[in-house]
């Protein structure tokens, strides 16, 4: 389990501090109550470090609830998918819990209601209850059926539980205000007739109850002290606390709001977010560039580093954008300290050391991270032809152009000095080998006159370079703001056509010949890298997950 590391004391933080001062309660239990209809994205991630992190804080208690209300959408995959991203971050529940556990107790409950004249079943269609709901400006229209016995309503309640009715053909719903101010408390729907077979009850229901009636009964089932919800839900609190208050229940819980995540170049929505698995615009929800948590997983993102972003962001009561270099920050620092230091060559340039001797081969002493003390050394072979990145070479250097070009001479990484002398080119015209000589005495990038050489490249040996694949990860919308869209335009319209570049014939150092998937690596002079979860010693695979480049670092110091 992780440290509950904290910086200032959040509001929700200091009601619990009251609460457990007051003698209120005892420890804090919470919930982390995810529908299980998709993936958890990152803004699930901050509910989760917020509800498990109090209860830990505390001495108290997190259950991991599915709010399994809706079979039409809800599947045995996405329940996996959840528990292993609650997992991976470090997190263990107290109690698995689902809301279908309670469909009884919800259906009696729906019993007392009617019998209490607080529950009417309606035979308005979907629209017509919308069409009569009103406006924010103009109170809502009576249902018809309003009125009904207590008796019909039974009996037509008790036909719609059996299934004898169409889907959409009835609802039940509480009967509160049509008049109120907020529209939540106007005669709600609480339950609905889908004929769907539930992943854990079967077919035994063919009503389900709706999210907004369930939310509370399930939190008074479990006993939670702090029903802590995103602040969309904030208007839905006083209907929350009528369904509470009307029925008698073991335990009278509490719901608190705090903003939820926006990130920059993402959207979080579920509904986009299946659309794009969908409609292949990414290859599947452990795609790197989506915003899930196994997403993140993927691109080589570490629990820490989500923990430690979702702690230092804090909790508001005002919805925000925070910037996602802020994230990228956060596990920069991290993999700075853990990373092993590899060369790595994405697009590869031959380079024939002209005056080398044909047969030798220099073992040279490297670093594997010089940010840890106890990470070690390892040895890199040198022989006569090496690789460079293309990148590093510019036949007609530009002004301020410190790498590799005709006699120029640059340092190479943990070896020797080089000027280029030729270049050698195809029938097309194309740079396909460079000629070069090597200072002899310039090992380990130093020479007896101690001149000074600006450029300093990164390389391979041609001797025993490993062929990769290297997958080159960026923002997959061009938009800082993705509610900043413009009318007539569709979220997939900001969709970057650079996301995803497929480097297909790198070379890297044969250490990672024995990667495994999900080892984290700084390809120097390029970023930081992970081995995908796809690796094999045939097939290596790796993803870029952040660069070296940090804006925020700055900032974080003022």
């Amino acid at each position: 389990m992780p440290n509950a590391e904290t910086t200032n004391t959040n509001f929700i933080e200091e009601m619990i501090v009251n609460d457990i001062e007051n003698g209120v309660i005892k420890a804090p239990i919470t919930r982390f109550p995810p529908e299980p209809n998709g993936y958890l994205h990152i803004g699930h991630a901050k509910s989760i470090c917020l509800n498990f992190g109090l209860a830990e804080q505390f001495g108290g208690e997190c259950n991991l609830r599915f709010d399994d209300t809706n079979p039409a959408k809800e599947e045995t995959e996405y329940v996996e998918s959840i528990k292993n991203d609650v997992k991976w971050l470090g997190f263990e529940w107290a109690n698995l819990c689902h809301a279908s556990d309670y469909f009884d107790q919800f259906h009696m409950w729906a019993i007392d209601l009617i019998k209490a004249g607080k529950a009417y079943v309606d035979d308005q269609n979907a629209e017509e209850i919308r069409a009569n709901r009103g406006t924010l400006t103009r109170g809502g229209e009576e249902s018809p059926y309003r009125n009904r016995s207590m008796e019909e309503n039974l009996d037509l309640f008790e036909r719609m539980t059996k299934g004898e009715f169409d889907e959409g053909s009835r609802v039940l719903r509480a009967k509160i205000d049509m008049a109120s101010k907020n529209l939540n408390m106007r005669d709600p729907v609480m339950y609905r007739i889908l004929k769907r077979d539930h992943y854990r009850t079967g077919d035994k229901w063919r009503v389900y109850p709706m999210y907004d009636y369930a939310h509370g009964y399930e939190d008074a089932i479990e006993g939670i002290t702090h029903s802590i919800c995103t602040l969309e839900f904030q208007d839905h609190r006083p209907l929350y606390d009528w369904f509470i208050e009307n029925v008698c229940v073991p335990h009278v819980p509490h719901q608190y709001e705090f903003a939820r995540l926006n990130l920059t170049y993402t959207v979080m929505s579920k509904r986009k977010l299946l659309e794009l698995v969908s409609s292949k615009i990414v290859s599947g929800w452990d795609d790197p560039r989506m915003p899930t948590i196994c997403g993140f997983r993927r691109r080589g993102y570490t629990p820490s580093s989500i923990r430690r972003f979702c702690r230092e962001i804090g909790l508001s009561k005002a919805d925000s954008m925070v910037e996602i270099e802020l994230l990228q920050h956060f596990l920069r620092e991290e993999l700075n300290k853990t990373a092993i230091r590899v060369m790595a060559v994405l697009r590869p340039l031959k380079v024939v050391l002209t005056n080398w001797p044909e047969d030798f081969v220099d073992e040279l002493p490297a670093e594997n991270n010089p940010e840890d003390e106890n990470a070690g050394m390892r040895t890199i072979k040198f022989g006569r032809e090496i690789y460079i990145d293309r990148d590093d070479f510019m036949e007609e250097p530009v002004k301020g152009y410190f790498r590799l070009s005709p006699n120029k001479e640059v340092r190479l990484k943990h070896a020797y000095m080089i000027t280029c002398t030729d270049v050698v080119k195809n029938e097309a015209g194309e740079i396909i080998e460079l000629h070069c000589t090597v200072d002899m005495e310039s090992r380990g990038g130093d020479t007896p006159d101690r001149r000074k050489v600006k450029g300093t490249l990164h390389w391979v040996w041609a001797g025993d370079a490993v062929p990769a694949k290297v997958n080159l990860y960026g923002n997959l919308f061009t938009l800082r703001n993705m509610s900043d869209m413009e009318e007539d335009k569709d979220y997939k319209d900001y969709i970057n056509p650079g996301s995803l570049i497929v480097l297909e014939n790198a070379l890297v150092e044969p250490l990672l010949a024995s990667a495994k998937p999900m080892d984290r690596y700084q390809f120097m002079r390029h970023g930081y890298f992970c081995a995908d979860m796809d690796l094999t010693e045939s097939n290596l695979v790796f993803n870029l997950t952040v660069s070296l480049k940090d804006s925020w670092a700055k900032e974080l110091k003022k």
